[in-house]
């Protein structure tokens, strides 16, 4: 198979490989939530407005060079940086640099139905967090000066614009689009401002980009970077020790150990904000019932997933939020694993015989859930114990994401990596009822309670008084259990020990404009 792969040209001296473990599901983050399509897309073509701070988790400055904030917080007026250039391709030649009317149009497309480019129901992470409601106008001051005007104050409203998708687009890109009566092609055929040019795409094989020669944060290291598509978790390591690969992505946990002590491979591993969970489809039946959701946490033993999933390189859930999180409530415990009580809840609740249902688990290895099929045959061999008949499912990775947002599920075994440290990127993408709208609740959970818990936390920029709001949310969702929150797992990635300058990101994502190969 490997013979069979593109060649690199001759003329590229400098290549990356990356070997990924699916095909994203478009080129424009604005359209997508996927771990698998952020990294490969998100920090290799495009920027946004701000960026977050690796180390401390501050938000700085990005394309915006400064913003200023209004004193009701209703206001913010960003000043962009001058001279950034878009990408130069064989379909496309910009005319100009960025300037406010890229802004503009990235964010109307959003939450502008009449607008050329909106495509309804298609942002689910900006339909998630209320963005049309939100955000009343923005408009273009000047040439490099851009004003959001919202409807209230919102305290995590700048870890929104630093989201990875919230990536800036070429409204002068848009307009030739329009022209040729192409549009569809603004989310296939990308330009964007970021370390590295889109060249081609070939769907279940590889993307291949080249280095942006006018890239405002100076040259990305290598010339060439190629993603190449590998489902299978073994064949992906087989090409990183057949130098194939030179980084790969979420190596299996198990095999950790053994890859450690060769010595052409290297191990990185770090603290991520991330969460595994079990969430159950709540508008049917039986998980409906709160009774039957907090059996069902009570009938598997996490103890053993722990051990047999994770290796010991996770920290058990008690809450969405990791522990490091600010928002973070310490007083919540586990749920215990408790077959005769869950048998007591069921019995309760007029389920006494059990039930059948089925599970679905990913296909792919994610960070915070490092072998889903064997955690669903753990869970169903716990849920035997206690009378419910559960089949496992999976399907190819896109077809199982589109399935989802459907909620053709009982229940699936999946998480969330963030990309920013505000709570609120938790909590209203995974479990609010906008959210559910969108499909990126997977418990298609919809509690006002919930909601204006959440709501009253980002009106106010007080901490404490939103870490009290955040702590009522969290106790509220272990009471209504609409998921089990297993696990948070440190990220992984192995790679050839001749890489240099690729380190992992806490909050998401992977940026390999520094990625070099040193001849040891």
């Amino acid at each position: 198979m490997s013979a069979c792969q593109p060649q690199l040209p001759e003329q590229f001296n400098s290549s990356i490989v990356y070997c990924t473990e699916g095909s994203p599901e478009s080129f424009n983050p604005q359209l997508i939530t996927s771990g698998t399509t952020i990294d490969a897309i998100s920090l290799q073509l495009y920027d946004r407005l701000l960026d977050v701070d690796v180390n401390s988790g501050e938000i700085i400055p990005g394309l915006a060079l400064s913003w200023q904030v209004s004193a009701d917080g209703k206001e913010y007026l960003f000043t962009l940086r001058p001279g950034v250039e878009f990408h130069h391709t064989e379909y496309f030649s910009p005319s100009r640099p960025l300037q406010a009317q890229d802004v503009v149009f990235t964010f109307n497309r959003i939450s502008d139905p009449d607008h050329p480019y909106h495509l309804q129901g298609a942002y689910p992470y900006f339909q998630s967090v209320e963005w049309s409601e939100l955000v009343k106008r923005v408009s273009a001051v000047d040439s490099h000066t851009v004003k959001f005007e919202l409807s209230q104050p919102n305290s995590s409203f700048l870890s929104t614009l630093s989201t990875d998708f919230s990536a800036i687009l070429s409204a002068e890109y848009a307009s030739q689009l329009l022209a040729s009566d192409t549009p569809a092609l603004i989310d296939s055929l990308p330009i964007g401002t970021g370390p590295f040019v889109f060249k081609e795409y070939q769907k279940d094989v590889l993307i291949r980009y080249y280095r942006h020669p006018k890239y405002w944060r100076g040259l990305a290291k290598p010339e060439q970077l190629v993603f190449d598509i590998v489902p299978n978790n073994a064949r992906r390591m087989a090409k990183l020790f057949t130098h194939e690969c030179d980084i790969i992505a979420y190596p299996r946990v198990a095999e950790l150990k053994l890859v450690s002590k060769r010595a052409d491979v290297d191990i990185q591993e770090s603290t991520s904000m991330n969460v595994g969970f079990w969430a159950f489809n709540t508008q049917k039946p039986p998980f409906d019932n709160v009774k039957v959701r907090q059996a069902l946490a009570l009938a598997i033993n996490r103890e053993a997933i722990m051990q047999a999933v994770y290796y010991g390189h996770a920290t058990a859930a008690t809450s969405l939020l990791p522990p490091t999180s600010w928002a973070y409530d310490p007083n919540l415990v586990p749920t215990e694993y408790n077959p005769i009580a869950a048998k007591a809840l069921l019995t309760e609740a007029g389920y006494g015989k059990g039930f059948s249902m089925n599970i679905w688990a990913m296909p792919v290895q994610r960070l915070y859930n490092p072998n889903a099929i064997k955690m669903a045959e753990l869970i169903q061999a716990d849920l035997a114990q206690v009378g419910i008949n559960a089949k496992i499912i999976s399907y190819e990775w896109n077809s199982f994401r589109r399935k989802l947002t459907n909620y053709e599920h009982d229940s699936v075994l999946i998480g969330w990596a963030a990309d920013n440290p505000d709570p609120d990127n938790f909590f209203r993408p995974l479990l609010s009822c906008s959210a559910a709208i969108t499909g990126t609740n997977r418990a298609n959970w919809c509690d006002e309670n919930f909601d204006q818990l959440i709501n009253q936390a980002i009106l106010t920029a007080d901490q404490n008084q939103r870490r009290r709001f955040y702590w009522a949310a969290q106790q509220y969702i272990s009471e209504q259990m609409p998921l089990v929150s297993l696990a948070h797992s440190q990220r992984f990635q192995a790679l050839n020990t001749e890489v240099k300058g690729v380190t992992i990101n806490p909050y998401g994502g992977i940026s390999l404009a520094n990625a070099t190969k040193e001849k040891l």
